[in-house]
């Protein structure tokens, strides 16, 4: 597993809700060209944190707590770990190879639709099909839910922000 952090840009203001980068477009898409696009392609989750305001941090919102999400990860890895107990080697959706990509994560009409269209919108690679794909397919266990459905495949398509138009500047 790989987690990974980077700034938008070299002052780090890009896309900051109160702060101007300091960079024009020309010299940002420089410094985000040195990351190769087949690196990103191959990360499965790639999200944009903004900071966060103080009275939004002291809030007393409603969080979830971490007994919770930790509970709804061991169900999802146990329902993994039985769709993969008959396959040496393979314990989670990340590892799925195609045929079982095509088994475990069919999509109907409509969802295989959704999900065409942001591939088309976006230009995504095979490579960022099968990880949306993947992704769903977990995002699904997570909601013990035994489809992928329009909002598994919506989350995951929103959590590969390097992939969204206009990002890289």
């Amino acid at each position: 597993m790989l987690v990974a952090s980077m700034n938008p840009c070299r002052c780090g203001f890009h896309n900051h809700p109160e702060k101007e980068c300091m960079f024009s477009t020309g010299m940002m898409q420089k410094y985000l060209n040195r990351i190769s696009g087949p690196l990103p392609d191959r990360i499965d989750i790639h999200i944009e944190v903004v900071p966060v305001n103080y009275d939004k941090l002291s809030g007393s919102g409603k969080t979830e707590n971490s007994a919770v999400v930790r509970e709804r990860v061991v169900k999802a890895r146990a329902i993994q770990a039985k769709r993969f107990d008959h396959v040496i080697g393979v314990y989670s959706n990340s590892q799925m190879s195609s045929s079982m990509q095509r088994k475990y994560c069919q999509l109907d009409e409509a969802r295989g639709r959704l999900l065409k269209t942001a591939t088309d919108i976006r230009g995504l690679s095979a490579t960022a099909y099968d990880r949306i794909l993947k992704v769903a397919r977990t995002i699904a266990d997570l909601g013990d839910s035994p489809n992928i459905n329009a909002e598994h495949i919506s989350e995951a398509i929103n959590n590969r922000n390097l992939d969204r138009e206009g990002w890289k500047g």
